[in-house]
């Protein structure tokens, strides 16, 4: 056997030991450093070995991370998707009076219009979203030949079928109002309602129009026209309110798809020239008008209405004296304040005292009873 081979081999931390026990007893006093000695030594030689061992192991980690980050490097959008609902141009005004007092403001523009960085002009976005009805950006409503009257309607002589007659009357004796509801006490029993029903069918963003859906077309007077079925309540309804020395004129009824996207497309637009991007306009403009397809107007059950003295579609309309009176007494005839404020986070449109929607006298009679909205009615007690 050679002698080579009978020589003891020390490990690497045996080694150390044994230089820092020589250590310690040459230099009694600096025992205290011998020992710190050896446990960083063999720390840190722990430390390194166990990578060296596993060099493979990270060099794969390494690489999975590597090309995670480069894949993942242009899967953000570097635009703001979380403009709310009516408060955020606040919002957004404030952060472009705030930046303007260091430098211009710019926004970044979308992929698809070429990252275009243009100043966001907040006086226009005000007049975008000025008083006049944010769903009739041209202003329709202060077009004569866009609106219609009691005597608009009752002098128009239309023939209008309602059950089978075509006398060339208006009859409504199909229909019964309940004019003696106690709307101050919510019902304890509420009539079933059932999702086939035409006069309830609930149209949103989330519930656009379905494509088979089809309604008798009627006219109002001239150019104006709505669901045929819901004419006879409305004409009544404008009648009673006449009675009481209230005003009502329709304005804006139905709309078919090619003017419903191009109130869609001029608000979006407006936006766009005061710099904001194309996914910021549409998400703001979706808040005032509503995405093509997904209106009431389109299926004739939405009527916009002003009154004498007062033809601007805001929030003032529901101080006059004809926003009040259809808060109180349109539910009586079918009709019911289709966005209520307080509802926002609910209907995602903003309070619009002028908009009313025909649901029928039992689900009018049944909401305005326990203060809810259609998609209340629809979320809970609708079969």
């Amino acid at each position: 056997m050679n002698a080579s081979n009978s020589v003891k081999k020390f490990s690497y931390k045996e080694k150390v030991i044994s230089k820092v026990c020589s250590f310690n007893r040459r230099h009694k006093a600096f025992k205290l450093f011998g020992i710190l000695y050896a446990i960083i030594a063999i720390s840190v030689y722990n430390f390194l070995f166990y990578f060296y061992r596993n060099s493979k192991r990270f060099t794969c980690l390494a690489c999975i991370l590597l090309f995670f980050v480069a894949s993942s490097s242009f899967s953000y959008p570097g635009m703001a998707l979380t403009i709310s609902f009516a408060s955020d141009f606040e919002t957004v005004e404030s952060q472009t009076s705030e930046s303007s007092a260091v430098a211009d403001t710019t926004v970044e523009e979308s992929d698809a219009e070429l990252a275009l960085i243009e100043d966001v002009d907040s006086e226009v976005i005000k007049e975008a979203m000025s008083s006049e009805n944010p769903d009739v950006a041209e202003a329709e409503h202060l077009n004569p030949e866009r609106q219609a009257t009691l005597n608009d309607i009752l002098n128009a002589g239309q023939v209008i079928e309602v059950n089978g007659s075509d006398d060339g009357a208006l009859e409504s004796d199909t229909y019964t109002y309940s004019n003696s509801s106690n709307t101050d006490e919510k019902a304890e029993e509420y009539p079933e309602f059932n999702s086939d029903d035409w006069k309830i069918m609930l149209v949103n963003k989330q519930h656009p129009i379905p494509d088979d859906y089809s309604f008798p077309l009627g006219t109002i007077t001239g150019t104006m026209r709505c669901d045929e079925r819901i004419i006879a309540p409305l004409l009544d309804m404008m009648k009673a309110a006449n009675a009481e020395g209230v005003s009502l004129i329709i304005c804006s009824p139905y709309r078919d798809m090619d003017r419903q996207t191009m109130l869609f497309d001029n608000k979006i637009n407006r936006y766009m020239q005061a710099g904001m991007s194309y996914m910021d306009a549409y998400n703001l403009a979706s808040q005032a008008v509503t995405v093509p397809g997904s209106s009431e107007h389109q299926v004739g059950l939405a009527i916009d209405i002003i009154t004498d003295g007062y033809s601007s579609l805001d929030e003032g309309f529901g101080n006059t004296a004809a926003g009040k009176w259809l808060s109180a007494n349109s539910y009586k005839y079918g009709f019911v304040l289709r966005y209520p404020a307080g509802k926002e986070d609910i209907t995602s449109i903003e309070f619009e005292p002028w908009h009313f929607r025909y649901v029928g006298v039992d689900a009018a009679t049944f909401m305005v009873q326990n203060d809810i909205c259609l998609e209340e009615l629809w979320s809970t007690y609708v079969n």
